[in-house]
């Protein structure tokens, strides 16, 4: 499996009430982590005819991070789709080696056009898969 890393930092608007990164951006970087993983592997063709759209989203939260601190962020995509979606898993790991949060989210494929739904042909999975 292609494995996409990013590197996130949290700026003083990331941080909620409790002192670390709220929740909501945690779903924001994400989205972020996959659409660049989309836009840095899926070919220009691809690119202009499909879009992509969060069906669901299974986040867990194991570890904070506070206002200047950076994370690894990681995404890939383990299997092959299954008609028009696929799960993408997301890892976030802190400076100090440990797991903030990873999530499993799935995602549907879009005529960008039109906005139907539609099957993911193996060439547009092929090189998310290895």
């Amino acid at each position: 499996m292609s494995r996409f890393p990013q590197v996130f930092t949290a700026a003083a608007a990331d941080i909620d009430e409790l002192g670390h990164v709220n929740n909501a951006v945690w779903v924001a970087w994400i989205q972020r982590l996959a659409i660049a993983h989309w836009e840095a592997v899926a070919p220009p063709e691809h690119r202009a005819a499909y879009i992509w759209v969060v069906t669901r989203h299974e986040i867990d939260y194991r570890g904070n991070v506070g206002v200047g601190e950076q994370v690894t962020g990681e995404t890939w995509v383990p299997e092959p789709p299954r008609g028009a979606r696929f799960d993408r898993h997301v890892r976030f790991v802190g400076g100090d080696g440990a797991v903030k949060v990873q999530a499993v989210t799935t995602w549907a494929l879009l005529d960008r056009a039109t906005g139907r739904l539609l099957r993911v042909r193996d060439e547009v999975a092929a090189p998310f898969l290895d």
